[in-house]
């Protein structure tokens, strides 16, 4: 079974800095796309950014310059790098990748998602 596990998030104050990590494991062949979203109660889940396989990278602008997404493709696991923090990028942090496993019926790649991890920025 294949489990994406985000960590890093927590409490900072206004400027600071956070990295998250999402780890995927279980019998994997190939993670293609990761993305992260976040997620305010009451409002829409936004797309923050991704990366693909091969490095290309999208940000959402509300983040840009200010955060930055990367990859270890020997670890499985996504990073994400966010400086400047501001109090409007309080929200639960998700990671959802794109993989290819073994034992799941089909070597297509599906979606997966973590549990997410709090963010909260103090102004």
């Amino acid at each position: 079974q294949v489990q994406l596990v985000e960590s890093g998030g927590g409490l900072v104050h206004t400027g600071g800095s956070l990295r998250l990590s999402c780890a995927a494991s279980g019998p994997i062949i190939s993670v293609e796309t990761i993305y992260w979203y976040r997620q305010v109660p009451g409002k829409q889940r936004e797309l923050v950014a991704s990366v693909t396989g091969g490095g290309s990278t999208f940000y959402a602008d509300s983040v840009l310059y200010r955060f930055a997404i990367s990859r270890d493709n020997a670890k499985n696991t996504a990073y994400l790098q966010m400086n400047s923090l501001q109090y409007e990028d309080t929200a639960v942090y998700h990671c959802n990748a794109f993989v290819s496993a073994r034992g799941v019926g089909t070597l297509a790649a599906l979606s997966y998602w973590g549990q997410g991890t709090q963010v909260t920025v103090s102004s």
